[in-house]
């Protein structure tokens, strides 16, 4: 597991590219109907399809948040686009997953599986001032809502705690025309699962918010394939859409008046 607060090395990084070769079983935690997928390296995945309900921009924000938090050092399981066909759906007995399944040929993401890891419980493990500092400030840079302690989105692996789905951050992508007042709202930290470990934040944002440079923001918004940005209302090109995403967080981590207060 990368240290926290120290930033790895992020130039020419591509996500991985697999084929699905069996689909295995449905994960049935949340609404997106995940599922358990084996791939052509032996792999397997949990793979969030571009079928599902929430739609493409539930996949952005998983790449986004999930490689920034990589390239700031955080704990966050290995990501992949995941080709697959939907042929693989016909043997499928759910109606309701072979449809999505259906749904989903092309690229979907996925996410590397972790065999016998455990949900994170507040109550049962430790974290630490720093590393809950740096969760904390990647959660509230990107707005995740989705981070508290009835649904903490933390796996514990081999005794060290691993971040998971981020599809509830940049908020701001649903509606680009209102993008703007995204940039300063506040964060309310007051549910977040780490509140109570005394996230360090202060040394967190010295840390971390130099990091975010504009080369990083564009590396990463990069690995977004273009086949989910494609016919972006607003927008013109691809590019286009990836160079907002990297404007508007340039904007946001300039600012930082949204950062929450966290007393210890």
């Amino acid at each position: 597991m990368a240290e926290p607060g120290r930033c790895s090395v992020y130039a020419g990084r591509v996500l991985k590219k697999v084929t699905a070769t069996r689909y295995v079983l449905p994960l049935r935690e949340g609404g997106s109907l995940p599922g358990l997928v084996e791939a052509d390296d032996l792999g397997m995945y949990v793979v969030k399809f571009i079928g599902a309900g929430q739609g493409r921009k539930t996949l952005i924000a998983e790449v986004i948040t999930g490689e920034l938090g990589r390239a700031l050092g955080l704990p966050v399981p290995e990501l992949a686009q995941v080709e697959f066909d939907a042929v693989i759906g016909r043997g499928e007995p759910d109606p309701e997953i072979q449809e999505l399944l259906r749904a989903s040929g092309g690229i979907n993401l996925g996410m590397d599986f972790l065999p016998g890891s455990l949900g994170f419980d507040p109550l049962s493990f430790e974290v630490t001032p720093a590393l809950a500092g740096n969760i904390l400030w990647l959660d509230a840079f990107t707005g995740n809502v989705d981070r508290s302690w009835r649904n903490p989105n933390m796996l514990v692996w081999h005794g060290e705690p691993y971040l998971i789905d981020h599809g509830a951050t940049l908020i701001f992508h649903h509606n680009w025309a209102n993008a703007d007042r995204f940039i300063t709202r506040p964060y309310d930290s007051s549910d977040h699962v780490l509140s109570t470990f005394s996230p360090d934040l202060v040394a967190a944002d010295a840390d971390l918010a130099p990091k975010i440079s504009e080369e990083l923001l564009r590396g990463v918004v990069s690995l977004v394939p273009d086949q989910w940005l494609v016919d972006e209302p607003g927008f013109a090109s691809v590019d286009e859409v990836r160079e907002a995403y990297v404007q508007h967080l340039l904007a946001r981590v300039t600012d930082r008046t949204w950062l929450p207060e966290v007393s210890g």
